[in-house]
Parts: structure tokens; C-alpha cells; sequence
């Protein structure tokens, strides 16, 4: 008999796990990402976040009101002696009124998304959040600035003015309200969509924290 080349390990003696080509996980996670990047920045940091994106998103609406003012279809109007009336009653000008508002407003709001996304791409209930109110803020301040600029209220004291028999346009109004959801509801539908496809993934639960290697063939 010949006596073995290397001696047994002592009872005692536990394999490393440099041995086997292991390393512990690092701390934070086993991503390898800290703490902070996977659970995010705190829930006071995106509320915070949230506020700034409303206001900011809210005062976006002074340009879609210009817009809406300057691009907006006029109403004709035509007075006599007794009253106010349509020049053309069978003109769309009005439903064209609530139509450029829509379009726009849609036009804000994937825009407006767009930006948010690209600012901060993991998203958030609060910031999700802050995006519609901020939209809904800002297409109420539209279509009130929009009112604002455009003709006067006072259709009689306008009739008078430019006299009997004269057209002249009538005060930009908005008859559908739901319009003033058209920003908010593009705003969600693209920023959900875009974190769908290009938003940062949750680690895998399942895997596992280390590097699998080869089987190692028995000794000859």
C-alpha cells in the first residue's frame, strides 16, 4: 500500500468559498445596487418631486391657451334691430372651437410625458399622480386665458359697437367640458406606455446571487 499524496482536512475544517469561485453578495442587495437605487429615493422625495412636476406642468398651460386663442376657428355673428344671431347655422365652427382645444391638449400631454419620462424614468404613484392634476390645472388655466384674450363676453355691447348688419366674431367658449381631460388622460396613457417599454425592471426574485459554473469532471 502506498500512503496518500495530500493528507485529509482536519474535522474541523470548513471549505472557503474562494474555493469554489464564490463571493458573499454585496451589500445592498444582491443586483449589486444599493439600497438607495433599489428602493428608490423615499416616498418625501417623490412627493416632492411630484409638486414640482404639477406646477411645472400647470404653467404650461398659458402657451396652450395662446394657442388655442390664435388657432381657434371664430364664430360668426351678425346683429340687427332686435337681436344677436348666427351668420352661418349650419357652420362647425363651434365644434371646431372644441376640437383644436382637444387636439392640443392631447398634443400637451404626450409631450409633457415625454419630458417627465426622460427626467425621471423609474416613475412613481405620487408622480404619475402630479402629471394628471398638473395637466387638468393647466387646461382649466388654458381655456380660462383662452376666454380672456379672446372676443368680449358682452356679445350685445359688441353688436352695438360694430353696428347693425356687421360680422363679428363671437366669444371663444368651450362647450365640452370633457376636453379639460384630454391633457391628463394622453398625459397617463404615454407615460404608462413608456414605462412599460423602456422603464427600469425589478431584479429577478428567484435568482440566485451566484455565478454558476461548470460540472467538474471526476479525477482519472
Amino acid at each position: 500500500m502506498t500512503a496518500p499524496l495530500t493528507p485529509p482536512p482536519p474535522p474541523n475544517h470548513q471549505p472557503s468559498d474562494h474555493a469554489h469561485g464564490w463571493q458573499a453578495p454585496p451589500a445592498g442587495g444582491a443586483d449589486g445596487h444599493a439600497g438607495y437605487e433599489k428602493d428608490g429615493p423615499g416616498m418625501k422625495t417623490e412627493v416632492r418631486e411630484a409638486a414640482v412636476i404639477t406646477v411645472a406642468v400647470a404653467l404650461t398651460g398659458v402657451l396652450l391657451g395662446v394657442l388655442w386663442w390664435w388657432l381657434a376657428p371664430h364664430v360668426p355673428l351678425v346683429a340687427d334691430d332686435t337681436a344677436v344671431y348666427l351668420k352661418d347655422t349650419e357652420g362647425e365652427q363651434a365644434i371646431g372651437v372644441d376640437g383644436t382645444f382637444t387636439l392640443l391638449a392631447l398634443g400637451f400631454g404626450v409631450v409633457s410625458a415625454a419630458v417627465v419620462f426622460l427626467v425621471r424614468r423609474r416613475g412613481g404613484v405620487p408622480l404619475v399622480l402630479g402629471l394628471a392634476v398638473g395637466g387638468l390645472l393647466g387646461s382649466v388655466l388654458a381655456w380660462r386665458l383662452g376666454v380672456y384674450l379672446g372676443p368680449t363676453q358682452n356679445v350685445v355691447a359688441h353688436a352695438k359697437a360694430v353696428g347693425k348688419g356687421v360680422t363679428f366674431s363671437a366669444p371663444l367658449k368651450l362647450g365640452a367640458k370633457g376636453a379639460l381631460l384630454a391633457w391628463s388622460l394622453g398625459a397617463l396613457v404615454v407615460h404608462l406606455g413608456l414605462t412599460a417599454l423602456f422603464g427600469p425592471r425589478d431584479p429577478d426574485p428567484y435568482a440566485s446571487p451566484y455565478p454558476s459554473f461548470p460540472p467538474v469532471p471526476p479525477a482519472g
